[in-house]
């Protein structure tokens, strides 16, 4: 099986490479005081069909259930508990890279930051460690989530965490907010469009367990031969691989502005792997354009 078959888009994933490996403890908030401590990474997330990727520093991470906020210049990441079952800090023998990477119940990665200075290096030995193949005593505490059927933005981006929203998406009729099918093909001039304009966007990619959001302008959108989309918002680098995208939402829940329109993108699977919308409280102007170019988009003709 190779790292796409399992739906893992790190090289190097599951521990298959030579090198040294340190456990630290997974559990809030332990991890959030070692991804905090680290300076400079590459913080990686995603699958073969979206992934997104910024170097910086940590905010502090958010669970599943909490509040969440995009703020510029951090790292916006959230993770499930419940699905992330083990944190390696890891020294390829071979390039010297060291990496943390968070992993799920079958040793897949679902999130990595790769350590850039030396200094970052140095700080891993001031993570809690646990013994190898046990896992850290105790459980997180995971705070209640609200049901997504009545929710509000947080909770459908929460429901699509906990299992890419498989369960959401077989159960959608019950939503009660308004949600339509759209074209996937809008994607890449939604993208041209946002960037022509310098309309500010939010961009929130998934992988199993953990999501990782950024929220600014769009710098520069590119498209290969093959379907791939990029795109550069603020610090981040997003990329979409438009042919395993079989499914595109427009979803309206309510935001910090009212009603906020969220583009949903799912895999061949059902599962939501990316979500483009506004985050937390941008302009008046900017929530009312973007508003206005979601209703423009065209629906699935029947």
């Amino acid at each position: 099986m190779t790292d796409h078959d399992s739906g893992c888009a790190f090289e190097g994933c599951c521990g298959r490479r030579n090198g040294t490996a340190r456990l630290i403890d997974p559990r809030m908030p332990e991890l959030a005081r070692c991804l905090t401590l680290f300076q400079y990474v590459q913080a990686v997330t995603g699958g073969p069909v979206a992934r997104i990727d910024q170097a910086g520093s940590y905010a502090v991470p958010s669970l599943r259930g909490e509040a969440f906020a995009v703020r510029p210049g951090s790292i916006a990441l959230r993770i499930d508990a419940d699905g992330v079952d083990a944190a390696v800090v890891a020294r390829d023998e071979g390039t010297g890279a060291v990496a943390l990477r968070l992993l799920d119940a079958a040793g897949r990665t679902v999130h990595q930051g790769r350590l850039l200075s030396e200094g970052d290096r140095v700080l891993v030995g001031l993570a809690r460690t646990v013994d190898a193949g046990a896992p850290a005593a105790g459980p997180s505490v995971v705070p209640d989530v609200p049901a997504w059927e009545n929710g509000d933005q947080l909770a459908q981006l929460d429901a699509v965490l906990a299992d890419g929203g498989a369960t959401r998406r077989a159960g959608f009729h019950r939503y009660r907010g308004e949600h339509r099918p759209i074209e996937v093909e809008v994607v890449p001039a939604v993208l041209d469009h946002v960037c022509s304009v310098g309309l500010p966007i939010g961009v929130a990619v998934f992988a199993p367990a953990a999501m990782q959001a950024c929220g600014g302008r769009v710098h520069v959108t590119d498209r290969t031969v093959g379907g791939r989309v990029f795109a550069a918002v603020a610090e981040s680098s997003v990329e979409i691989d438009l042919a395993g995208v079989r499914a595109c939402h427009l979803v309206r829940s309510t935001a910090a502005h009212g009603p906020t329109s969220a583009l949903e993108l799912d895999d061949e699977d059902g599962r939501c792997v990316a979500v483009i919308t506004q985050f937390g409280m941008v302009g008046e102007d900017v929530h009312a354009a973007w508003e206005h170019l979601a209703e423009s988009l065209p629906g699935i003709s029947t």
